[in-house]
């Protein structure tokens, strides 16, 4: 039987991952419906989608002033600020919602929209980093799925297919290693914003573009995958795959490995997530690139260097050490990178920032929405003055 139409609620509208799920509706309009649209500060793109999609609901977060006198004026009967996100996460008629909004802000809608009975369609990764055990007991409570959008984690889920959870020996993810896989160690103090957002694979938002060259995002990931697949941080790796065709593997007990593979783009994941437990064809959508086996010629797969990488490492042991310490990481990583791309700190001082805040504070073991809310805004201010240093 099928399971569409689908009716969409969309947080994070305008960035990355929810333009190219609106590409998604756009290519299969009789198969999607969005309902409910929500973005942050960008009212020219907001006014612009709400025209082509007529969804029954819009939303803006309005983050300053300015954006929100503008979001008035263009869109006189949006709702504005976290009420907005909390109407478009619990939409009535919405059947799933795509969480795609970046940050902390994503924390709170998600929930409601479990408790409403949602599926979730999660890209948010602070969502599950900062509140893992809230959000998974809470969807556990409620009866809800939550399905990962993110490349990694949709190959995991797409190689569990099937599978039993006892058969699991590891889960591997794969890291492009960014832009800095092969940089000399002494040059990357030295490195600038615009090198850190070369990506080679990529094409991502500002944030998570810094983050996947560090490679912290990747120690968001594997908490995320601590959470998604209730799995112990001992049986999930990380192998470094420059070319980003493999976006991850599984390796079961009896030594087989399945891997999840396609071309670097976002449309496959997003798809699969909203078309789950079907698979639509995409051959005549000029969607999703076809994948050449011939002309891929080589796969290479290398160790992660942790000394190259300390961003990754301070993020898995935050994960291990659990309470608000992947709160901690969360704030004090925003706070970090923003001041990088500020220029007011070099880019090896985002680990040292992070380094420092991590063992000035004390950990509640298990926190409550409030208190990891609260966590990573003492996180966010403690990096401005540990940043000091840097800045005198």
């Amino acid at each position: 039987m099928s399971t569409f139409p689908k009716r969409i609620a969309l947080l994070g509208s305008t960035g990355s991952v929810g333009r190219q799920t609106l590409d998604i509706v756009r290519s299969f309009p009789e198969q999607f419906k969005v309902v409910a649209l929500a973005a942050r500060s960008n009212v020219d793109l907001l006014v612009e989608q709400a025209k082509e999609f007529g969804p029954d609901l819009v939303a803006c977060f309005a983050d300053s002033p300015e954006v929100e006198r503008k979001a008035r004026e263009a869109l006189p009967k949006a709702l504005l600020g976290e009420r907005g996100l909390l109407a478009v996460a619990t939409h009535a008629d919405a059947d799933i919602l795509v969480a795609a909004t970046s940050g902390q802000d994503g924390l709170r809608p998600t929930l409601a929209a479990i408790s409403a009975g949602k599926t979730i369609a999660l890209a948010n990764k602070e969502t599950l980093v900062m509140a893992g055990h809230v959000v998974t007991e809470a969807a556990r409570r409620h009866g809800v799925a939550i399905l990962p959008v993110d490349s990694e984690h949709s190959a995991i889920w797409q190689c569990l297919h099937g599978e039993e959870n006892n058969s699991i020996r590891r889960l591997i993810l794969t890291a492009s290693g960014g832009p800095f896989r092969t940089t000399p160690l002494e040059q990357l103090r030295d490195v600038s914003v615009e090198q850190a957002m070369a990506h080679p694979t990529w094409r991502m938002g500002p944030k998570i573009t810094i983050d996947s060259a560090t490679l912290m995002n990747k120690g968001l990931e594997v908490i995320e995958a601590h959470w998604l697949f209730d799995m112990p941080y001992e049986q999930i790796d990380v192998v470094v795959h420059p070319e980003s065709i493999i976006h991850s593997m599984v390796e079961f007990c009896d030594g087989s490995i399945k891997m999840q593979a396609s071309l670097p783009t976002m449309h496959l994941p997003i798809l699969h997530t909203l078309t789950y437990p079907e698979r639509l064809d995409t051959s005549d959508k000029n969607l999703i690139k076809e994948l050449n086996w011939p002309t891929v010629a080589r796969l290479n797969f290398e160790e992660l260097n942790l000394e190259r990488f300390p961003c990754f490492k301070l993020a898995i042991e935050a994960g291990k050490r659990g309470g608000t310490y992947p709160s901690v990481l969360v704030g004090a990583d925003e706070e970090a990178v923003a001041m990088f791309m500020e220029g007011k700190i070099p880019y090896r001082g985002i680990a040292e920032i992070l380094e420092a805040v991590l063992e000035r504070h004390d950990s509640i073991s298990q926190p409550d929405s409030a208190a990891i809310v609260g966590a990573c805004a003492w996180a966010r201010s403690e990096a401005r003055v540990c940043s000091a240093k840097y800045l005198g």
